[in-house]
């Protein structure tokens, strides 16, 4: 049986310097080549691994050379990997924003860097934003061999958020009316301070996107914009969700969770429907308000916040403050400045712009061609009362849209509910609301939870309205 061995030869000296022996090491070669075979394999795993990963990583020794760059590098810098091999990572990673790659930096201040958002260079000239994450690299005796860095093009994401600002820039409220001109010229003054804005309106006439609006284009628009409706969410739940809670505070909180204010710290938080804030959380809105802290439910640390406050209501805050049923403290905290939206009835000059809006919307999401509405249908649009404003319209064209075969909208386009209103004649706007949501409900085979979707307005919302308009 013949066996392939590795011998390797070492000279044995004497004390005199001579060498008079020699001893000779013989290995097995399979397993030397098994444990080679091994290590590459090995190597070759983490290399696949390396090239597989979205993000560009490369790595560096401890005199920021770099000695690896994997394939999503090459493909984000423009650079190939045989081009900065042993080069500094500044040479490559170069940027309008720094000196020096931030793989440089952690490694000579020891600091990891996280999420840190700047523009690169690449290889032909062209700024790509980037979100940039360091690391230091060890040995097994804990001595600094280098460092590693992720980085993730964010071209795409930086486009959304520009598209997102842009859709809640001043432009896109849309209306001509000399109303929404005031508007208008208040956004722009209301958007560059940062004082508490309360809106009010009818449902539907588009307090969301005033208040996005506002927050978009003020100094806060980097920060997060948060949302709560405080009639959607009833009473016992509503301080957990505004202020949060420490794990074990209650029964099912299993372990801590951030409130509203604290996810907005920084940015705005937009308190929808604040006129049905229960009167016993008043005072702790008022708190926050006031003295900027809180406390979680179940906590007794006191936590620090920073947020601008926006506040919009289709109730009347003046008349529940008269009636015991709202803070006059707190209504004029929020009330530092004021906007208050018109109904689409007293803006009806606006609907034809805002028709051209929604056909164009909805031809885009029905991949239609709709053009416009015959004429008997613009004339009724503009005769109708609009009880739920600017969301209602939009909810009819979205109906019209698609049961249009032409390339106009025709009357047997257009919901059946809205035939149905009857000459009514100088009605109040309290039964015209009424009637309308009775219409709602009719169509919908008295669906709750469908009716409310129709209407704009939450479940709770419509139960509450049904009360007061004593709808059975």
């Amino acid at each position: 049986m013949t066996i392939k061995v590795l011998v390797s030869v070492n000279p044995v000296k004497s004390p005199e310097g001579k060498t008079n022996q020699h001893l000779f090491v013989i290995r097995n070669i399979f397993e030397y080549l098994f444990l080679l075979k091994q290590l590459i394999q090995e190597r070759n795993f983490k290399e696949a691994i390396l090239e597989s990963i979205l993000d560009g990583v490369f790595t560096v020794d401890s005199q920021f050379r770099i000695t690896s760059f994997n394939k999503a590098a090459e493909n984000i810098t423009g650079y190939k990997k045989e081009e900065v091999l042993g080069k500094n990572c500044s040479e490559v990673m170069k940027s309008p924003d720094a000196d020096a790659c931030p793989l440089k930096k952690t490694l000579e201040t020891g600091e990891n860097v996280s999420n840190y958002e700047m523009e690169i260079i690449t290889k032909n000239g062209k700024r790509i934003p980037v979100s940039v994450n360091t690391a230091i690299l060890y040995d097994e005796k804990g001595e600094v061999i280098g460092g590693v860095e992720t980085f993730r093009d964010m071209s795409e994401i930086v486009r959304l958020r520009n598209e997102v600002r842009h859709r809640f820039s001043f432009g896109n409220i849309i209306g001509k009316s000399d109303c929404m001109q005031i508007i208008y010229d208040k956004l722009e003054v209301i958007s560059v301070t940062d004082s508490n804005v309360l809106i009010e309106g009818e449902t539907g006439t588009g307090k969301d996107l005033i208040a996005r609006t506002i927050h978009y284009n003020s100094m806060r628009k980097d920060k997060p914009f948060v949302k709560i409706n405080c009639a959607a969410i009833p009473e016992n739940l509503l301080e957990s969700e505004l202020f949060g809670y420490k794990k074990g505070a209650f029964t099912g909180a299993v372990m801590d969770k951030m409130g509203k204010f604290e996810a907005a710290d920084g940015g705005t938080i937009f308190l929808d429907e604040i006129g049905d804030m229960p009167l016993s959380l008043q005072a702790k809105i008022l708190r926050v308000i006031e003295e900027r802290e809180f406390e979680r439910l179940g906590e007794v640390e006191t936590r620090k916040v920073d947020v601008r406050v926006i506040a919009a209501t289709n109730r009347p805050l003046k008349e529940l403050v008269e009636q015991g049923k709202f803070r006059m403290d707190l209504y004029y905290r929020l009330n530092v400045v004021r906007i208050r939206l018109p109904a689409l009835r007293e803006r009806a000059e606006d609907i034809p712009l805002l028709l051209d809006h929604f056909i164009e919307v909805f031809n885009k999401k029905f991949n239609k061609k709709v053009k416009g509405v015959e004429q008997r249908v613009m004339d009724f649009l503009l005769d109708y009362s609009w009880p739920g404003n600017v969301r209602e319209l939009e909810n009819v064209i979205e109906h019209a849209m698609i049961h249009a075969r032409g390339d106009l909208i025709r009357f047997d386009n257009l919901p059946d509910y809205l035939f149905e209103e009857g000459e009514s004649g100088a009605v109040s706007l309290v039964d015209v609301e009424r009637e309308h949501i009775l219409r709602v409900l009719k169509s919908v085979n008295n669906n709750k939870t469908r009716a409310s979707k129709i209407l704009g307005i939450s479940r709770s919302t419509l139960w509450r309205k049904l009360k007061e308009l004593n709808i059975e």
